[in-house]
């Protein structure tokens, strides 16, 4: 069982993990305008976030819903080859949600639905590299060294069996 940093919030969300067939029109507009809001908009980044990964095979989205809105999303990639890690990408925290501690909650979500759907498999994250101490408290390490996307520095880093440990 994975061991999480302690939380100190009394934020109640609800959380939904579907199967990208599970989603309604509704939710999928939903996340993908809260994508678009934070990635484009927000951070300056013009490029092509709907990037056809959304609704193929086993992939999977995890919602986060306080007061009937989208307050954090994380999007979980599972690749054909069972040798390649899971991947969780696209992770968010709503403008308005933030400073909460709920991305850590929704880490911790997207980190057990992985476990559950594809137990023993390592996870990757391409994270924006002013994060990487985040996301070292939930036992994720670097496996590359910086590199540029879409402008933002990030760094690769993976957890799990197959995970190299740190030097």
């Amino acid at each position: 069982m994975a061991a999480f940093p302690q939380l100190r919030s009394t934020l109640v969300i609800e959380w939904q993990d579907l199967h990208h067939s599970q989603l309604t029109p509704s939710s999928l507009y939903t996340l993908l305008a809260l994508r678009n809001e934070v990635f484009v908009v927000e951070q300056d980044c013009p490029y092509q976030d709907i990037d056809g990964e959304d609704l193929l095979g086993d992939n999977r989205h995890l919602l986060g819903w306080r007061d009937q809105q989208l307050v954090a999303y994380a999007r979980l990639l599972k690749r054909q080859d069972d040798h390649m890690p899971v991947a969780i990408g696209r992770v968010i925290v709503a403008p308005q949600a933030r400073g909460q501690k709920i991305g850590y909650q929704l880490l911790t979500q997207a980190i057990l639905s992985c476990e559950r759907h594809w137990p023993e498999q390592a996870i990757h994250i391409s994270a924006q590299a002013h994060l990487q101490a985040f996301y070292g408290h939930f036992g994720f390490v670097p496996v590359t060294g910086l590199y540029d996307e879409d402008g933002i520095a990030h760094i690769g880093m993976a957890r799990g069996e197959d995970a190299p440990t740190p030097a």
